[in-house]
């Protein structure tokens, strides 16, 4: 069966605007005419054009966007906005045709225009965003929820979900396209949203996704070995997250200090930044201190200038989910909230529920089950020494390795994977369009190649993989899933099959006779 895609937030009520006013405001080459047409929207899609829309055609890995311009007049587009390339192809649409030189760089400021959501709107709800290769869900959702603690209708825009107020919504991208994105901002300014908390990837700054958006306040966590097949290496990677730190994407910033890449931050950050670290013999503005670990929670203590201080625990394992909590309220203080405030809101800690980082899925008997996104080497670090510090036992990790993505740290993520775990049980993820035997036999190398004594399994499919770990499992021995997360479906050869690895522990779990905790929702 195939997964249904999410939808596109946008405002409920939109307000038209003159596309002739659209054409002068960006000094636009046009052909046909603008006169008397109103415009209320803008999509790159042209299955999901809503009348009034502005239909945006760019060039495609197969095929020119604007080749779909007809389909996107008979579903009520206004007008194509296209490049040089596109304008024959759009033109028998009987549409008036906008020709810019790049539409997707050209995208966020038109959106931004059609949707009233630039920098110079007064209405524009508080907005917090974060970038870094680990932590960036995890600390949204921790800013979310704080800021809900402390009485303000929020936003959220994640790998995982979207949120308006109550609303809620699956992702499809980790930040969305920048028509998408500006639609979503001007539906939480109609539904009251104060603050949002956004999580911004290297591609969405690669591919102009945040274009025309100015963040109040942005937030680096760290930066480790993934996304190798987007850039050609290290350097590169942190230039695409680089750019959130100058004046024409954030006011201030927040930059932890826990990788080395952090210094490069600062250093060549143009706005004024605020740092922080777990690490005792690292110089920054803010320490977090782990004052408790829990297998339940993490307290720990936030200490910063003029002896400001801070204590209160995060619902997770981990010091770098700590790490996080910290970095989202050192970003609250940046935004102008009074750390006092934040303490009192925080009395008993922090309540926040994060979809699939490190979460629990086992009951109170039996092998503790945990289902994480983590895909990338220092994510696996992280998550089994979080899981090791609780497991009396064995620990068993159970992952695959997405298709068609970054090949480069397969073999790191395998061999982390065994030197933390006393079990390997290698499965597929997302195998796409490689052949997933393939996928399967590159980890199981790795993992043999650097430990060949090590307990190792091989077994398809995931839903097989996931009751082999529960049979290998007793009381007192942990399983951690990593890569499904919160994800409710697998890509297989192009296709979003339904899948839910929380389902399926729990559903192996029921099987082998233990108690698994119940669905949060």
């Amino acid at each position: 069966m195939s997964a249904r895609i999410p939808p596109v937030l946008r405002p409920e009520h939109p307000a038209p605007r003159p596309l002739a006013e659209l054409v002068n405001a960006f000094g636009l080459r046009v052909a046909g005419s603008v006169d008397g047409v109103d415009v209320t929207g803008v999509t790159l899609t042209a299955a999901e054009v809503q009348p009034g829309d502005v239909f945006v055609g760019v060039h495609g890995a197969n095929r020119h966007g604007a080749e779909f311009a007809s389909e996107a007049a008979e579903r009520g587009a206004v007008a194509v906005m296209t490049d040089a390339d596109g304008l024959d192809l759009a033109v028998p649409s009987g549409l008036p045709v906008l020709v810019v030189d790049d539409p997707r760089a050209a995208l966020g400021e038109v959106s931004a225009w059609v949707y009233r959501t630039d920098e110079d709107a007064d209405d524009l709800p508080q907005l917090f965003a974060v970038t870094g290769t680990n932590g960036k869900t995890s600390t949204a959702y921790l800013l979310e929820a704080i800021l809900q603690q402390l009485g303000l209708v929020t936003g959220l825009s994640s790998t995982a979900e979207r949120h308006i107020g109550s609303l809620s919504v699956t992702s499809r991208l980790t930040t969305p396209e920048a028509s998408e994105m500006h639609a979503l901002l001007a539906r939480m300014r109609e539904a009251g949203v104060r603050a949002v908390a956004v999580e911004v990837s290297a591609q969405a700054l690669s591919r102009h996704r945040v274009d025309g958006i100015v963040f109040d306040v942005v937030a680096f966590t760290n930066l480790s070995h993934d996304h190798l097949d987007d850039y050609a290496d290290m350097e590169e990677y942190y230039q695409a997250k680089l750019p959130l730190f100058q004046p024409e994407r954030g006011r201030r910033g927040v930059v932890s200090l826990d990788s080395s890449w952090g210094q490069r931050v600062v250093d060549d950050s143009r706005i004024p930044v605020t740092t922080i670290t777990v690490h005792d013999d690292v110089e920054a503005d803010w320490h977090v201190r782990i004052t408790e670990a829990h297998a339940a929670h993490t307290e720990f203590r936030l200490e910063g200038p003029e002896g400001r201080h801070l204590t209160t625990r995060v619902p997770l394992i981990g010091w770098h989910m700590a790490a996080n909590a910290a970095l989202a309220i050192v970003m609250l203080v940046e935004g102008g909230f009074e750390l006092g405030a934040i303490e009192q809101a925080l009395d008993g800690g922090i309540d926040a529920y994060l979809p699939g980082r490190t979460e629990r899925v086992s009951g109170d008997d039996g092998p503790s089950v945990y289902v994480d996104f983590g895909h990338s080497p220092d994510a696996f670090l992280n998550t089994l020494a979080a899981v090791r510090q609780f497991t009396p036992g064995r620990v068993i990790m159970l992952f695959g390795a997405d298709g068609d993505r970054d090949t480069t740290k397969r073999g790191d993520m395998a061999r982390v994977a065994a030197a933390g775990s006393d079990v390997l049980v290698v499965t597929d993820h997302h195998p796409r369009f490689e052949d997933a035997a393939s996928i399967r036999k590159t980890l199981v190398d790795a993992a043999r190649e650097a430990y060949p004594d090590h307990e190792l399994y091989e077994v398809t499919p995931p839903e097989a993989a996931i009751r082999k770990a529960v049979e290998l499992a007793g009381e007192g021995d942990s399983i951690l899933w990593a890569g499904p997360g919160h994800q409710d479906y697998r890509d297989i050869e192009g296709v979003r099959t339904e899948y839910s690895a929380r389902a399926e522990a729990r559903a192996a779990l029921r099987e082998a006779g233990w108690t698994p905790s119940e669905a949060p929702r």
